[in-house]
């Protein structure tokens, strides 16, 4: 994670984010979100059934994908100097683009599109990101995610 001082946070937007590491998905993974959610539809829970499908197997919800934010931003983010609590504030836009296949390996790529001191000590950041699927030309997703940092 990147950290920035308070007087310089006008020079990040624009930044290309380093990647994340890649991260497994698995059965076990979705079905659990499945339970979660109680979105238990055939194509996320049964391997047989999903095997009749164009996708060929099961796929992660795509909530699941998108809630993978949460922990691809412990790398990828943008932290401000004085920082003691990071909110998320929501989204401008999602757009789920290619199914994650059980089995699959996603990452996450992020730009910073703004950043805004809404009121003192509370910065609202944008970024821009994409969950990219290995070996696919098409990512899982693109959002437009908004934090909200509270800084000392």
């Amino acid at each position: 994670m990147e950290s920035v001082a308070r007087e310089s946070t006008r020079d990040i937007i624009g930044a290309q984010l380093e990647s994340t590491n890649w991260f497994s998905v698995n059965q076990a993974q979705i079905d659990q979100f499945a339970d979660c959610t109680l979105d238990h539809q055939f194509i996320h829970v049964d391997p047989e059934k999903a095997k009749e499908t164009p996708f060929g197997s099961t796929v992660a919800h795509g909530f699941l994908s998108l809630s993978m934010l949460a922990y691809f931003a412990e790398t990828f983010g943008v932290q401000i100097e004085g920082l003691y609590m990071g909110i998320n504030y929501g989204f401008n836009k999602v757009r789920f683009i290619s199914p994650v296949k059980v089995g699959s390996r996603i990452r996450c790529h992020a730009k910073v599109l703004d950043l805004v001191e809404k009121n003192p000590g509370q910065f609202m950041l944008t970024y821009d990101v994409e969950v990219e699927i290995e070996g696919d030309n098409k990512p899982a997703l693109k959002a437009e995610w908004i934090m909200m940092q509270m800084v000392k």
